[in-house]
């Protein structure tokens, strides 16, 4: 009692509090309750004279040095610059993809109600809809942690995931590790007690798909994380300093970042959340030069642009530059466009209707006119809190995947042509491709014309042109316009006959 009494003396409660976090290096989720409660009655305090930071980044360092002690030379050598990074060329796989899945799962899934900011909803901004919706549903003190025991995944089988993103010719997947709640889908020893395994399903979500995708599939596995999370004390410190000291960084970001890295090994990192503060407080610069130049991965990992509020659209392997970023031009830089099945959420939500979800026909729209441009386009899905993938999420999937297996030539590996949307027939969009060191130039039509008829004013037709439709057998006619373009006959076809059910693509050899 008399040693209390004298650090007493020394360090107000909310130091204390915040002292014993970041020393344990764990943010446990009734802690994350019980500081919440505390330390917002109290008077603000300065708490990085007794946190020291620089030894938190010291230690961290050295523990990372001891991971790669094995790693003798380095592939590359990049230094921590925004400079040095931008020259790093993209890997060639991710380009050739093109379309990829996301997934966001969590405890956001238990409640599965507006969107996946379902706790912030409810208690960072007291929205009166979701907290109406608390008092209906649950009993009185029910906190967002209790959502946990309710993430059971008992019907995960990462298999079964496996077959399905296979089958819908997706070439990537992105999973959610932790969204801006904290809670990891992986045994993060730096979150403790706020994990997939210390409590919900007791298993490591992550690495169990991982395994799946690998083991039977040739999908490229990645990990989206959260940098920021909204109540960690840490984090709430760091932000009310300006963003100038580094407590959560140290002591629970950069640890995380290098574990997932070192034991899952992902070829995306997909970040988020980073838009309170700049990329230096984030260590975005020094995280990826040791990502680029020492890690396991560094010969095929991709990231993302959203590692500080000054990086978003300007620094990273890839742009998204926002959410569902499609800009219907070829960019300068490549891109990507992150979009959503259904139109409200990235989560599950229960109150979702038929009408909320994009139909096939939109989404194969979406993907046409994002690769056309040059993008990826990373398609989002919900499960449900017990590992399940909704059935109008998995009908979209294998949709698609029917749709790519006759017209994928002309989606994988292809580039933008000179032309992105035909000049006079809007619902066409051009993709290209060298073949045997010759330009093939694919028009993909999007709405069968009423009259069977397909006018293109792109292409410069010559003497050795060739035209035929993907997955269609017989020669279809046509004929040259003047000065350009063609005329194409498909009133011929029988809709028995047609290869895909949405949109129909039109192979065209020896044009310019």
């Amino acid at each position: 009692m008399e040693s209390f009494r004298n650090m007493k003396t020394r360090f107000n409660l909310r130091e204390l509090i915040l002292l014993c976090l970041a020393l344990s290096l764990a943010v446990n989720a009734g802690l994350i309750r019980y500081i919440m409660a505390y330390t917002s009655k109290l008077p603000s305090s300065p708490v990085h004279q007794h946190l020291d930071a620089a030894r938190l980044k010291e230690n961290l360092f050295k523990r990372r040095e001891a991971m790669h002690t094995e790693t003798e030379t380095r592939s590359y050598n990049f230094t921590d610059t925004w400079e040095s990074l931008d020259d790093r060329p993209i890997p060639s796989w991710y380009d050739e993809a093109k379309f990829g899945i996301f997934i966001h799962w969590g405890l956001f899934s238990v409640p599965a109600y507006g969107t996946e900011w379902f706790w912030w909803k409810w208690k960072g901004q007291e929205s009166s809809k979701h907290v109406n919706f608390m008092e209906k549903n649950f009993k009185p003190g029910f906190q967002y942690q209790d959502f946990a025991d309710q993430f059971t995944a008992r019907f995960f089988e990462p298999n079964t995931w496996a077959e399905l993103f296979q089958a819908s010719g997706a070439k990537y997947v992105v999973l959610t590790s932790k969204h801006h709640e904290g809670w990891t889908n992986w045994p993060s020893k730096y979150s403790w007690n706020w994990n997939s395994v210390d409590l919900g399903p007791h298993r490591d979500l992550v690495g169990e798909l991982a395994t799946a995708l690998r083991n039977s599939t040739d999908i490229r596995f990645g990990l989206y994380y959260s940098l920021l999370e909204w109540f960690n004390p840490l984090y709430i410190e760091d932000r009310n300093s300006g963003c100038e000291t580094q407590l959560y960084i140290w002591s629970k970001m950069m640890p995380e970042l290098l574990d997932l890295v070192k034991t899952y090994e992902p070829e995306v990192i997909w970040a988020d959340g980073g838009w309170h503060c700049g990329s230096s407080y984030w260590n975005s610069t020094g995280f990826l030069s040791w990502l680029y130049s020492e890690s396991p991965v560094r010969d095929t990992v991709v990231v993302n642009d959203r590692w500080g509020k000054d990086a978003e659209c300007k620094h990273g392997d890839y742009y998204t530059c926002g959410n569902r970023f499609n800009p219907g031009s070829v960019q300068t830089h490549k891109w990507e466009n992150c979009m959503t099945i259904d139109r409200k959420s990235w989560g599950y939500r229960q109150n979702a209707h038929l009408k909320d979800f994009m139909s096939i026909q939109d989404l194969i729209q979406k993907l046409v006119e994002t690769v056309s441009c040059g993008g990826n386009l990373l398609m989002n899905i919900g499960p449900s809190a017990d590992g399940l993938i909704p059935p109008i999420y998995e009908e979209r999937l294998r949709q698609m995947g029917d749709w790519l297996r006759v017209n994928g030539e002309a989606i994988y590996s292809t580039r933008p042509w000179r032309a992105q949307q035909d000049y006079g027939t809007p619902n066409v969009w051009y993709t290209s491709k060298e073949i045997e060191g010759f330009l093939v130039v694919y028009a993909i039509v999007l709405e069968w014309p009423d009259t069977g008829i397909v006018e293109l004013q792109a292409p410069v037709i010559s003497r050795q042109t060739k035209i035929h439709m993907l997955g269609y057998e017989s020669s279809l006619e046509w004929k040259p316009v003047q000065p350009r373009g063609v005329v194409i006959d498909l009133s011929g076809i029988s809709f028995s006959k047609l290869p895909s059910q949405w949109a129909w693509t039109l192979k065209i050899e020896f044009a310019t």
